[in-house]
């Protein structure tokens, strides 16, 4: 086995097949050192600069799909690359930022790789890219079709109103009414009323 082989065999395990090589370039090309992490709820990816010591580092949660891998895996080289050009004189998802993950977006897409309902909104979202793949609501609910169904986890939307659901950290809460764009919902324990974005996963009690 060539020394490029296993680790294009290894990021097939996270990201769609035929993504791998072009990917790997990617990771080749800017020295990085990819991490795969547990599941983490509120960050999905996460990016490090170079330092005297260090190569780029970007950590990915494991329990990804692949299309919302290799979405976030490209998020993260946007920042690695606007960090290059601009360091820290930018915002972290300003227009420069949004500039870097469009023009490496566009060299995954004509690999048909991506499923039509994802293709159709990924190339809706780069008229007007938000923040993360995450703040993009409908790319959120068109990615967890591609869920494993085993995962249990329910949308913020689609809890009936009145209806109890907690979040990873065990709190409970009682869905209200929706606010402009997101729900507001009461702690059970405290009473205490927050909004939380209609694409947040949770779970039914």
């Amino acid at each position: 086995m060539s020394k490029k082989e296993a680790p294009i065999t290894y990021l097939k395990n996270f990201i769609p097949a035929a993504a791998a090589p072009l990917m790997l370039d990617y990771l080749n090309q800017y020295k990085v050192h990819l991490t795969i992490t547990k599941e983490r709820k509120t960050v999905l990816g996460d990016y490090r600069h170079a330092t005297m010591f260090q190569h780029h580092r970007i950590s990915i949660n494991g329990g990804l799909n692949a299309y919302a891998f290799l979405l976030t895996l490209i998020h993260e080289i946007g920042h690695l690359i606007t960090y290059m050009q601009y360091g820290n004189k930018v915002q972290s998802h300003g227009k420069e930022w949004k500039l870097a993950y469009r023009k490496v977006l566009e060299d995954f897409i004509p690999l048909d790789i991506f499923p039509p309902d994802i293709l159709k909104t990924l190339k809706k979202s780069l008229h007007n890219l938000p923040a993360s793949s995450c703040a993009d609501e409908n790319l959120t609910r068109v990615l967890k079709k591609y869920d494993p169904e085993t995962t249990g986890l329910l949308l913020v939307e689609e809890i009936e109103e009145g209806k109890l659901f907690s979040i990873d950290n065990g709190k409970v809460y009682k869905k209200g009414k929706k606010i402009r764009k997101r729900f507001q919902c009461t702690e059970v324990a405290t009473g205490r009323v927050y909004l939380f974005s209609p694409v947040y996963e949770v779970t039914a009690v």
